[in-house]
Order: structure tokens, then sequence, then C-alpha cells
């Protein structure tokens, strides 16, 4: 969550006007994360979060936002997105896609314990339950022949022993494809950063705006690469395998995934490296924006690489 989009409270009070939320009373930018434009927005009726869209457009919004009402219907902690008075959830403001979305309790955690990781782990393997009966569809925009086309275009900019690290991690990945694994709906961004917890509760998981369809346990191990990773860029065995218990007392692993759990850790940290890489090279222009570390998820494969101990 960024501000590249700069909204007036002008602009904004207008457009308000296609919502039952009453008057605007503050509207603050939200300096987090790297992709859409996000604000605070406070109301005489309440405080939500206003969302534009700075990449996908109005008619793919859908997809996202109906996700997000359907699980937030199942019982998934996650924001639920707000009907104007045409039941749509989105409209263009200041010419960008918008909407706005519930704003939940809690905040985030920079060291979460092991007993938060647990949680999430449930959580997370609650949203894949109740993704099951979700009826659209979403090939995930990010996936290997992304990594690899967007990778391709990077290794002239990098230091040649990192672009030659990068070439040999694509080509694991190449060489380690699956097609027999329980797939469905996945977050595929379940960073700290995107998930608020009261205590040792998750309040919710927010910005939904990468989901799509692919292997759940690639989700799992996007998730365990943030929570579990240490200061070092290691992984710490406690909060693992308090994520992964969790998360496999509502949906245990298959023998497939179990096989396949060591390639997954690395694709996760594969799909975020060459992403940051991308956004350090080709930074993108806003008011309250930064990019990530790309060496975090390079130093994280290497780690991988040597890995004995998968926690499960």
């Amino acid at each position: 969550m960024s501000v590249y989009t700069s909204v007036s409270e002008s602009a904004l009070s207008d457009w308000l006007r296609r919502y039952s939320l009453g008057e605007l009373v503050e509207l603050k930018g939200i300096a987090a994360g790297i992709t859409n434009t996000n604000y605070f927005v406070t109301t005489t009726h309440g405080r939500y979060v206003l969302t534009l869209f700075e990449v996908l457009e109005l008619k793919e919004l859908p997809f996202y936002l109906e996700l997000m009402s359907h699980l937030a219907r199942h019982g998934v902690a996650c924001p639920a997105p707000v009907a104007d008075h045409t039941d749509a959830f989105a409209s263009l403001l200041e010419s960008k896609p918008a909407c706005l979305v519930s704003c939940l309790p809690g905040g985030d955690v920079a060291e979460p314990s092991p007993a938060q990781c647990r949680a999430l782990g449930e959580m997370l393997a609650q949203m894949h339950l109740a993704g099951a009966t979700y009826r659209h569809k979403m090939a995930n925009p990010r996936g290997p022949d992304w990594w690899s086309k967007t990778a391709a275009a990077l290794y002239d900019k990098m230091p040649a022993i990192d672009a030659a690290m990068l070439r040999e991690e694509v080509q694991y990945q190449d060489s380690h494809r699956f097609t027999h694994l329980p797939s469905g709906v996945i977050h595929a961004d379940l960073f700290k950063d995107n998930v608020l917890m009261d205590g040792d509760k998750i309040a919710g998981f927010i910005d939904f705006y990468y989901a799509c369809n692919d292997f759940l346990i690639y989700d799992v191990a996007i998730a365990l690469n943030d929570w579990a990773r240490q200061a070092d860029d290691d992984i710490d065995p406690d909060r693992a395998r308090a994520l992964l218990a969790g998360y496999q007392s509502v949906r245990p692993f298959d023998n497939n995934e179990l096989k396949a759990w060591p390639v997954m850790l690395r694709a996760g940290a594969l799909r975020f490296w060459v992403s940051r890489l991308l956004d350090f090279y080709h930074p993108a222009d806003g008011e309250l924006t930064f990019t990530k570390d790309p060496g975090v998820f390079q130093r994280l494969i290497a780690r991988h690489r040597d890995r004995t101990d998968f926690w499960l």
C-alpha cells in the first residue's frame, strides 16, 4: 500500500455521494506496500480503507472484491467491500478504479510469536477451504512464466554473480513443475504487513489484489518465508513449525505436497526476489512510496538451497 495518486478532499467528498456513508471527516494516506494507492477514510458513519488501483482495470476488480465478500461471508477474517447505490463495489475516482472496504481492528506485527504464527496457519487453511466454493477463476499473473520473462529482462542490469544465481534458480524451478498438487484460491502475498493481529488472534487478512488460483501449498510457502524469517534471513524453526502445525490442524498436506514442499519454499522466495528486483530497477513514482530490499529473498533462497530440515 502506498500513495501514487493524490486524492483531494473535495473529489473524495463528491465520490462518496455514491455511498450511504455520511460526510467525509478525514483523509489520510497510507505509506506502506508497493502496488496501489491507499488511504484511511473517516466519515460520520465510520472508518474505511480507500484503494485506488494503479495497474488493475475496473473490469478486473470483480474477482478480487467478490472474493473478499465471499470469504467474509464464510467466516474468514478479511475486510468486506462496501457497495455503492448501484450495488457496485468499485468505480472511477481521479480516473482510477477505486473501492472502499471495512477498516478492521488490530495491527501488523514485526516479530510474530509462535502462537501468532499458528493462528496465521489456521486462518490460511480456513481461507483455502472457504475458497473452494468461490465461483470465479484467475490464473496466477506472477507465476513461472512471469518470473522467467521478467528475470530475463533484468540480468543485464544486475551484478554478474547475482544474475548467475537468479538464472540458476529460474532453471531449477523450470525443472520442477507440478500438475498434481491441490489447488484453489490463494492470497499469494500473505506477508506480515498484510495481516492484522489482535493479540494472538487474526483480526484480518488484507490486500487481496494478488489473489489468484494456484497451488495451495505455494501460498503456505509464501507466508512462511515472511512470517518465520529472522533478521539474518534464515527461518526460525519454532515459528515455522507453529505455522505449519496450525495449517495442518485444519487442512493436512497430502503426500504429493510433502514432496513438493522444499521446491515451493524456493518458488515463493523466487517470485518476490524477482518482483523486488523489478521494483528496484524500475521504481514507480509516488508521494509516499518505498522500494523493498530484493536481497532478502536472494539470501533466503541460498538458505533454502542448503536446508535439510523443513519443519514437517
